[in-house]
């Protein structure tokens, strides 16, 4: 516990107990993982606020209580936004609803058995309590305006946050409401970056598609090019042929078969006979 036993008048709610976030590097990514999909989790919600490691003041007067920072919490009705501490009358009175803790191999009995006082004492509605070590889960919530020890944990459901956690024998797993994982940053970022990997290559087979439908549209247009011209040249012909008397039955017949019109300088004429 931090109980910050000596009061500065000059600084009533210092912002810092002093004490490490973690003792060892399982606990510290723990208290990470559960964070920040707790941060993802109500990321779209303006009045829910989540922190981690942040003091918080349950009252003004420090002879009553001193501050308590959990691994992580959750107010629901508070706006987000940087706190330097957590000072609940400040914060229309309103307690964390959920609180996490970590646990590190130094946290002794006496401990953890103050802070759940705190807890119980303060209207915290549910309190998580993970052992990385031993993979051991314990969940407090209230009832009858006690904190009381739940003894099936595992395929818990949290009534507020909605989440699910499962004890492996070897590890605990947490589920948001939709059924995705509590994932670590290191796996969200991966992920974000396979995405984009993934975006960048439908981006490049839809452009490729992009141009094969344009080159084939320029063979299309080509095509009708082509038969334009050739349109153009056989109604020229047409007119040539007609211009040398051919009749028009046989313009479409000497086209169809390729022939090219008689020239007006080698065209034979059959000479007239001489009427006596």
């Amino acid at each position: 516990m931090h109980p910050l036993s000596r009061i500065d008048p000059d600084d009533p709610y210092p912002e810092s107990d002093g004490e490490p976030m973690a003792e060892n590097t399982l606990q510290f990514d723990w208290i990470v993982k559960i964070k920040e999909n707790l941060e993802i989790l109500f990321a779209d919600e303006p009045n829910v606020f989540v922190a981690g490691d942040l003091l918080w003041y349950p009252v003004a007067d420090r002879r009553i209580s001193g501050p308590l920072a959990p691994d992580a919490m959750v107010v629901f009705g508070r706006p987000k936004g940087p706190r330097g501490c957590y000072k609940q009358w400040e914060e229309e009175n309103l307690a964390p609803q959920v609180v996490f803790e970590v646990l590190s191999p130094s946290n002794s009995i006496q401990a953890m058995r103050a802070k759940l006082a705190f807890y119980d004492t303060h209207g915290v509605e549910e309190y998580y309590v993970y052992d990385p070590q031993r993979n051991r889960l314990e969940i407090w919530q209230r009832q009858d305006q006690r904190l009381r020890a739940m003894t099936h944990v595992n395929g818990w459901v949290s009534p507020r946050l909605k989440i699910h956690f499962a004890l492996q024998p070897d590890r605990l797993e947490i589920f948001h409401p939709d059924g995705t994982p509590f994932y670590s940053p290191l796996e969200l970022a991966r992920q974000r970056l396979d995405a984009e990997h993934r975006a960048a290559q439908e981006r490049q087979r839809a452009e490729q598609e992009r141009q094969r439908a344009e080159q084939e549209r320029q063979r299309a247009e080509q095509e009708r090019q082509r038969a334009d011209q050739a349109e153009q040249q056989r109604l020229r012909l047409v007119a040539q042929l007609r211009a040398l008397g051919v009749a028009p039955e046989e313009d479409v017949d000497m086209l169809d078969a390729g022939a090219q019109p008689p020239d007006t300088a080698t065209r034979s004429i059959s000479p007239r006979k001489e009427e006596f």
